[in-house]
């Protein structure tokens, strides 16, 4: 199978921000393992248009930081599956969901509206 981590380059870590989401590192998973894994670019896609686009690369499951509403119901009408909330190494994360022991944050929400804005 297929799943996506949104990337932070730099770092190798899970990118907190969905929308603003410039690289995904995409693993190919068997028998709890990563067989392989590649950077790609968000292929000039925003918001709406990630989702439709990880799908047909025939991604299944998206591991990513925080997202909005909008991000939440992108994923959710592509049929994507998500586990938010994920921060640190993006392999760790998907080491860990290979192995089954990833669990996601479902409350790891981008909020612009009530001034609680997370740190960047």
């Amino acid at each position: 199978m297929k799943i996506a981590a949104t990337y932070e380059k730099d770092t190798g870590n899970v990118f907190q921000h969905f929308g603003k989401t410039q690289f995904f590192k995409i693993y190919e998973i068997e028998d709890g393992k990563i067989l392989s894994s590649e950077v790609i670019n968000n292929g000039g896609n925003g918001h709406h248009a990630l989702p439709p686009y990880l799908k047909s690369l025939g991604v299944e499951t998206l591991i990513l930081g925080n997202r909005g509403q909008g991000a939440i119901d992108a994923i959710a009408a592509s049929g994507l599956k998500e586990i938010p909330g994920i921060t640190g190494s993006a392999d760790e994360a998907a080491a860990l969901f290979a192995k089954g022991e990833l669990k996601g944050n479902f409350d790891a929400k981008c909020d612009h509206h009530h001034g609680e804005h997370h740190e960047h």
